[in-house]
C-alpha cells in the first residue's frame, strides 16, 4: 500500500473472489470477516481461505478446523 492509497482508503468490509494463491477484489474495503470466528481480518494480513467454499479464515488452525468440519459432513474420513 502506498501513500496515496492510505489517503483514499475505503473503510469497511471488502468483498473478494478467492482464487488459488490470490484473491480478486470485487468491492473495496479494509477487511474481511473470518467465516468461522467472525474476526475481522485486514486485507494485508489475509493468508488463509477456501477457493471451493469462497470463505476467508483468520488462521491456519481455523482453516484446518473448517476443513475437518466440512469433510465430516460429507462423509469423508475423520481423524
Amino acid at each position: 500500500m502506498n501513500r496515496l492509497e492510505k489517503q483514499f482508503s475505503v473503510e469497511g468490509e471488502a468483498k473478494l473472489k478467492y482464487l488459488s494463491g490470490e484473491y480478486q477484489v470485487i468491492e473495496p474495503g479494509d477487511f474481511v470477516c473470518c467465516a468461522v470466528t467472525g474476526e475481522q481480518i485486514p486485507l494485508d494480513q489475509l493468508r488463509y481461505w477456501s477457493v471451493e467454499l469462497q470463505e476467508p479464515y483468520a488462521s491456519a488452525q481455523v482453516s484446518w478446523q473448517r476443513y475437518r468440519d466440512i469433510r465430516g459432513q460429507q462423509g469423508g474420513p475423520k481423524s
